[in-house]
């Protein structure tokens, strides 16, 4: 993977509606190979599943047994070196200081596949605030 990496070629999971199976998943995995970018593609005809949203697909991914920092460095700092955008997907000074924070909520969740196939989960990624330019955002009030 190394290799590919320096010729260009970036793995991206690219959820969507279409693009995303278990079994495929799990083989990947399970020969070591981990994706470079997670992202949910997520449009019309999979934002109600089964992509849902960027948490879901990541959350599948610890469901498969993915460490949580490999998870968020595929879904942060890998992406935007993918772009070339150093000045986003970091924590640090000089950096824009945007974030979101997350809480990694332990039960029972199911996940779902764009084949229908199901596996069950004891993870699930859920934002619980957004830090934009350094500040706490608040959302403004309908």
């Amino acid at each position: 993977m190394l290799e590919a990496r320096r010729r260009g070629v970036i793995f991206d999971i690219g959820h969507g509606g279409g693009s995303f199976g278990f079994r495929t998943a799990e083989a990947m995995l399970a020969a070591g190979f981990l994706p470079d970018v997670i992202s949910s593609d997520v449009h019309a005809l999979s934002i109600n599943g089964p992509a849902f949203d960027q948490l879901v697909t990541m959350s599948k991914f610890l469901c498969l047994g993915m460490e949580l920092v490999e998870v968020i460095r595929a879904s942060t700092a890998a992406p935007a070196a993918a772009l070339g955008r150093t000045d986003i997907g970091r924590l640090e000074i000089g950096a824009i200081g945007d974030a979101t924070v997350l809480e990694l909520a332990e039960g029972e969740f199911d996940y779902r596949d764009v084949l229908g196939e199901a596996r069950p989960g004891c993870w699930r990624l859920k934002a619980r605030g957004l830090v934009v330019a350094g500040r706490w955002w608040h959302p403004p009030r309908a």
